[in-house]
Formats: structure tokens, C-alpha cells, sequence
């Protein structure tokens, strides 16, 4: 039986207004659809935001009446209001600025921006980037947050200890709005340990490295699982890990990954399990990422015209590091290179001289958004590389041209080139 605060009650009971009445309804139908027995405070909100292509379903153009119906599951047209707790955008459909050059009609960016203006109002802060935690974005041990970021999820339980899980688009707007979410799954502290252990006998060194162990974890991961890993991992990074998490949760989905020595709740062994046997052992070798990287990878060479890196958004340090191999390059005629980050991230590139070097080659710098989450990339497509397992793994599934992944230097020489050589 779900048990409600006073507060609770009386934002069901339409006391705050139509809309926290809409937004704690449907958490509680959540709440008692998992068994939850009660909420929890949550005190940050990612969520997606833009003109969305899902959003076409309902035919208006209506803001309000389209946010009432897919965002809240009304029927009944209800104005937004302030949001309860600190809230930032994830990805969006397009760069608001450069959409043009992402393939964007004028018409299309125009909307956007009315959408993305209209939660502006309402407390929304105008982010756009799938890596929050370096926006500002920064849940603390035992906080609960939402997201609609699959390897934000990951990052902010595994790495901050935090307390979220994958709830969804639509729960994220109410819980935005209501600053509630159910009590359940990883917001329960004993529901956070270990299930499956991965032994890592390989070298774990570059960010390749790192997201094909990503990946390749995944592979071998059952659904609602929580992996636990051990190893020769001196090489740990946040840049990194940000790639390890996202390929993960590209070929499996799950929550919580412990690295044990290096996450908050598995400083032993022991601790990632909490007193429990694995349900499985399994050791991960350099022939397992090697598969990996042949699964994602076509295995052909030829004339290439799309790079993309930048899955997830590049750090202000991987800005630097891209300025300084492409100082001095061109990019090959015929070829589009993109590459993506956060707006907030530009701006550090701007004021640092990153960005004029990175366009002066060639190459586009784009925020926002990326080729999965626009749904954009060169109709004719003949080749196409990225830096990222995610993004060629998505990408592959979309497209009857060849998809190539390799290190993001490979990504940008076959950018210079203008063709994929396989090594």
C-alpha cells in the first residue's frame, strides 16, 4: 500500500495546481504499478527536451497541447509550470544554432527553439547534452535524481552513488515537476549490489580500451543485472568512463556497474556484493574486445564521406586534444566531419582558440545533439566512421552503407584521407 507525505497528498488533491496534480497522479500509478510502498524527494531532473520527432504523433501546433499529451498523458490541454527541483535538457533533435548544416530546415529549427523557450520559462535550464555531470549536473551519494540519459544513469549510481534509475521520458517531466519519484529499484540501497562479476585479463589503457570493455561487458550481461568489475584498471578516468558506460548500456542496459577499488560502493569485493555469490564469473580477454571491435567495425576499406565523433559529448579536454591533431589539417574534399559536444563546452573552446583551429580544417563543431538523437546524416551515405561504440552501433542498424569505429585519431585521419583503411 503506497503511503503519501501530507505535501504529497495535497499536491494529488490539486492544492499546487493542475499540473503537480497531473505529475504526482501518474507517479503514484507508477509507484503502485512497481509495489513501491512510498516516494522519494528527487532534486535534480534531466530530461528530453526539443521538437522531437516522437513529438509528431500528435498532430498540433499546440506546444501545450502536444506537452499535455505525450509529456503528461492528458488529454486535457494543462500550462506548465514551474518545475520543483533543479532541471537541465538532455540531447536534442539539433544544434540550435548550426542546424542548417545538420541538414535542419529553417521551419524545423524555428520550432525547436518555441519548444525549447517554452520550458525555458518554467525553470528549464537550456543544456543539451547527454553528459550532464559536466554541466553543472552533479547528484551526490544517496541523492535521487532522474534522467533520461542511459549512461548518465550509470555514471551518477556507479561513480557519484547516487540514486536513480531508467524511468523513462515521461516520468522524468513529472518527476520534474512534482520532485517525486516511486521508492524502488535503485533508490533502495540493498537493491544496489553486485550480481555478475567480470574478470578483466587484459590491458585496459585508452578510451578505446575502454569503451569495447564497455561494450563487451554488455554482450555478455543478462538483462537487470549489475555487473561488478575487477582488474588491472589503473588507467581510470571520468573521460573514459564515460564511454565505458555508454557502450554498456548500448548492449545491455544496465543501472549500476561497481569497479571495485575505484566506485564508492564497492571499495572490496566483498562490499560491491554485499555478502552475496555472484551469480556468474566471467573473464573478459583481448580476444573478447577484439570481437567486439569486428562486430561494430566493417571490415572493408574504401572512400569515406561522414566522421562523426563525440558519443558522449567531447570534454573541454577532448576539444583540446582534437584542436591539436587537426592544427594544420584539411579536411578531404567530399568528406563532412562533425564534431559534437555540449553548448557549455563550446563556449571553453571558443575562448580558448579550439574551435576556430577544429572549423579552420574543415570540420563542423556542433552542440545539442548527435547523428542518432537528430536522426540526420548525409542521405547518400556511401561510408561512415565513429569514435564511439554507442553511436556505430545504433548507426549500423539504420543505414546499408558501410560503418566503420576506430580510435578517434583513426576517425579524424580517415576525415584528412578521405578514406577508411583498415589497420
Amino acid at each position: 500500500m503506497l503511503r503519501l507525505t501530507d505535501y504529497e497528498q495535497e499536491m494529488l488533491d490539486g492544492k499546487y495546481g493542475k499540473l503537480k496534480k497531473k505529475a504526482i497522479e501518474n507517479i503514484v500509478k507508477y509507484a503502485n504499478v512497481l509495489g513501491a510502498e512510498e516516494l522519494c524527494e528527487v532534486t535534480k531532473a534531466h530530461v528530453f527536451a526539443g521538437a522531437h520527432s516522437y513529438l509528431h504523433a500528435v498532430e498540433s501546433d499546440d506546444i501545450e497541447e502536444v506537452i499535455s499529451e505525450m509529456q503528461f498523458c492528458s488529454k486535457e490541454k494543462i500550462s506548465m509550470e514551474k518545475v520543483g527541483c533543479f532541471c537541465q535538457t538532455d540531447c536534442g533533435p539539433m544544434d540550435p544554432i548550426k542546424y542548417k548544416s545538420m541538414g535542419c530546415t529553417e521551419a524545423e529549427g524555428i520550432k525547436n527553439k518555441e519548444y525549447l523557450d517554452y520550458y525555458s520559462k518554467f525553470g528549464i535550464i537550456k543544456v543539451g547534452t547527454c553528459v550532464p555531470y559536466l554541466t553543472g549536473f552533479i547528484p551526490l551519494m544517496g541523492e535521487h535524481y532522474v534522467t533520461s540519459e542511459s549512461h548518465a544513469v550509470l555514471i551518477m549510481n556507479s561513480l557519484f552513488g547516487a540514486c536513480g534509475n531508467a524511468d523513462g521520458l515521461e516520468a522524468g517531466y513529472w518527476s520534474a515537476i512534482c520532485s517525486r519519484i516511486p521508492k524502488w529499484g535503485n533508490h533502495i540501497m540493498e537493491n544496489r549490489k553486485g550480481t555478475h562479476l567480470f574478470n578483466v585479463d587484459c590491458k585496459i589503457k585508452t578510451k578505446t580500451d575502454w569503451d569495447l570493455l564497455g561494450y563487451t561487458i554488455g554482450r555478455f550481461l543478462p538483462t537487470h543485472s549489475i555487473p561488478v568489475v575487477q582488474g588491472d584498471l589503473n588507467s581510470i578516468d571520468i573521460i573514459f568512463l564515460k564511454y565505458f558506460y555508454a557502450s554498456m548500456a548500448t548492449t545491455s542496459g544496465p543501472e549500476m556497474c561497481h569497479i571495485v577499488g575505484h566506485t564508492p560502493e564497492a571499495k572490496t569485493l566483498e562490499e560491491a556484493f554485499g555478502g552475496n555469490e555472484p551469480l556468474e564469473i566471467k573473464t573478459i580477454t583481448k580476444a573478447d574486445l577484439d570481437c567486439s571491435r569486428k562486430l561494430i567495425n566493417d571490415q572493408s576499406e574504401g572512400k569515406i564521406d561522414y566522421v562523426s565523433i563525440g558519443c558522449p559529448h567531447l570534454s573541454i579536454e577532448e576539444m583540446q586534444q582534437v584542436a591539436n591533431f587537426m592544427k594544420g589539417k584539411k579536411v578531404a574534399d567530399g568528406v563532412v566531419f562533425h564534431v559534437w559536444t555540449a553548448a557549455s563546452i563550446k563556449a571553453l573552446a571558443d575562448m580558448n582558440g579550439y574551435t576556430q583551429i577544429i572549423e579552420e580544417s574543415g570540420a563542423l563543431v556542433l552542440t545539442s545533439s548527435c547523428p542518432l538523437t537528430s536522426e540526420k546524416k548525409p542521405e547518400k551515405a556511401y561510408r561512415l566512421a565513429f569514435d564511439s561504440c554507442k553511436q556505430a552501433h545504433y548507426i549500423k542498424s539504420s543505414t546499408d552503407a558501410p560503418v566503420h569505429y576506430g580510435e578517434m585519431e583513426v576517425c579524424m585521419q580517415a576525415a584528412i584521407d578521405g578514406e577508411w583503411r583498415l589497420i
